[in-house]
């Protein structure tokens, strides 16, 4: 039976970083001289846990190993995250499995992603997570639905938002088509994170302050967020149609980049007009805060 040529692809990738590597590299002491470069096959075996004659087939393509196999091995030829992401999806896997990301590394990304998101001054933009979580988002996103920061952390998520948060209900015109898809999408791209404790707490949330809305998801079904164009109507602005679009960052494929850009020019003079009234409510508030806190510090 001839080898699939993916499989080729992922056992000469493999044998690559096994010949890139020096036994010390990995713990190991050199006590013989070697004919080739690198590990050797039953090293990379015996620390990876599995048998050399799988390891040997991993890398001849004769079998398809499992994710975790995949990890294992992984962690032994030192792969960072983009080999490891190349690895898995050689083997016909979308992307590795990973535990939910820490606290550190969502700040990190939120922060290298601020820069773009903030590079659209009249596009609302959100980073999303894995779970749906939202890690950022930019001024015209708070212009137009109200700043994430005043929902409670353990209901900031998108799924939450376009289901329980009344402000997004009352801004879109044709609101629940979309938001059952944001549903959708989420499962389509969720893969292990619909088993996390975290997709669990949301869900309860939802049940708690959406409860009419539980179909959606208690559904199985799966569908891609694509490009399309929503309308959406401010308070005395009229109506202001957007494309939303979507993207996923390359220091995290799970991450997801959601954009509403204005359609046309009306769209994006009515969009500037928007965000330069909330920056001006902005400023007066904080104006309002700091008075108040000057009086009741000094009494």
């Amino acid at each position: 039976m001839s080898t699939p040529p993916a499989g080729r692809e992922l056992g000469a990738f493999l044998r690559a970083h096994r010949e890139l590597l020096k036994p010390s590299d990995v713990g190991l002491t050199a006590t013989t001289r070697r004919r080739t470069p690198g590990l050797r096959r039953e090293e990379v075996a015996s620390l990876s846990g599995v048998g050399l004659a799988w390891y040997t087939w991993v890398e001849q393509g004769r079998v398809t190993a499992s994710r975790q196999v995949l990890e294992a091995i992984a962690r032994v030829l030192r792969l960072d995250a983009a080999g490891l992401r190349h690895a898995m999806r050689l083997a016909g896997y979308h992307e590795p499995t990973a535990a939910a990301a820490s606290e550190d590394g969502a700040d990190r990304l939120a922060e290298a992603i601020r820069p773009v998101l903030d590079s659209w001054p009249t596009s609302p933009a959100v980073l999303l997570d894995r779970h749906f979580d939202l890690l950022g988002w930019n001024a015209a996103w708070v212009a137009l639905w109200g700043s994430p920061e005043f929902v409670p952390a353990d209901r900031r998520n998108l799924m939450w938002v376009m289901a329980a948060d009344h402000r997004v209900r009352a801004v879109f015109r044709d609101w629940e088509p979309l938001a059952m898809n944001v549903f959708q999408q989420f499962r389509a791209q969720a893969g292990p994170a619909l088993a996390d404790p975290r997709t669990g707490e949301v869900y309860r949330h939802l049940d708690e302050d959406a409860p009419e809305f539980r179909h959606w998801w208690g559904c199985h079904s799966v569908a891609e967020l694509t490009v399309r164009t929503v309308t959406v109507e401010p308070a005395g602005l009229g109506p202001v149609r957007l494309t939303l679009s979507s993207f996923h960052p390359v220091d995290d494929p799970t991450a997801t980049v959601l954009l509403f850009t204005p359609h046309g020019a009306a769209d994006r003079a009515r969009m500037t007009e928007l965000v330069d009234l909330s920056l001006i409510n902005n400023r007066s508030c904080r104006r309002k805060y700091r008075c108040i806190y000057r009086w009741w510090a000094g009494k």
